[in-house]
């Protein structure tokens, strides 16, 4: 499947895609989540809500 159909089936409430879209931009996320060398599970969290909002607010 394709990004395109991915972010559409996601955008659509998939449950899978969402998953696969999170799973996929996950070492982005951890990465981020790392301040002064210390990982913030809260701010890791945020970031994985924030991009579900954006996935969803989206515009195809």
């Amino acid at each position: 499947m394709n990004f395109k159909e991915l972010l559409s089936r996601a955008k659509d409430d998939d449950l899978q895609a969402k998953e696969a879209l999170l799973e996929r931009y996950k070492s982005l996320l951890l990465k981020e989540a790392i301040i002064d060398s210390v990982f913030d599970e809260d701010l890791y969290q945020e970031l994985c809500v924030t991009l579900l909002d954006c996935i969803r607010k989206f515009r195809i």
